[in-house]
C-alpha cells in the first residue's frame, strides 16, 4: 500500500466507526488484532468498541492529525463527548468533555493488526 492508500483506508475505517457499522469492521481490522499488546481478535476488538459506544453514546472519532508511513499510521484523534457514567475511572456522569487520543496502528495484509493507544486522561481530569 502507498502512503495515500493507507491513509484513505484509515479514513474509511474511522467512517465505519462513526457509522457504527460493526459488521463491516472486518474489512479494516485483522482477525488477530492486538490492542496495547493485548490479543483481542476481531470479536474482542468489536466488543471493546461497542462498550465504548454504550459508555459514550455520542462518541465520534475526529481525525485531527494523520501521518502515514506504511505499514503504519499515527493519528491524533479528537473527542468532544458526554460519557454517561464513569470513564477511565473518572466520574464524568454525563458532563461534556474534550480530549485527544494518540494512537499508532500497524497494518498487515491491508488490515489493522496492532494498535497502541494513549488517551489524554489529564485533559479530562482538568475539566471535571
Amino acid at each position: 500500500m502507498t502512503s495515500d492508500d493507507l491513509a484513505d483506508t484509515y479514513r474509511d475505517y474511522v467512517a465505519c466507526l462513526n457509522r457504527r457499522d460493526w459488521p463491516a469492521l472486518g474489512e479494516f481490522v485483522h482477525d488477530e488484532v492486538n490492542h496495547n499488546t493485548q490479543p483481542l481478535g476481531l470479536a474482542g476488538y468489536r466488543t471493546m468498541l461497542e462498550r465504548d459506544v454504550r459508555e459514550i453514546p455520542d462518541l465520534q472519532f475526529h481525525i485531527e492529525m494523520l501521518i502515514s508511513a506504511p505499514p503504519r499510521i499515527a493519528a491524533r484523534l479528537k473527542f468532544d463527548c458526554t460519557p454517561v457514567g464513569t470513564f477511565l475511572g473518572l466520574a464524568v456522569d454525563g458532563r461534556r468533555v474534550s480530549f485527544c487520543e494518540h494512537v499508532f496502528y500497524e497494518f498487515h495484509d491491508g488490515k489493522i493488526r496492532q494498535v497502541w493507544s494513549v488517551i489524554d486522561k489529564a485533559a479530562i481530569e482538568a475539566q471535571l
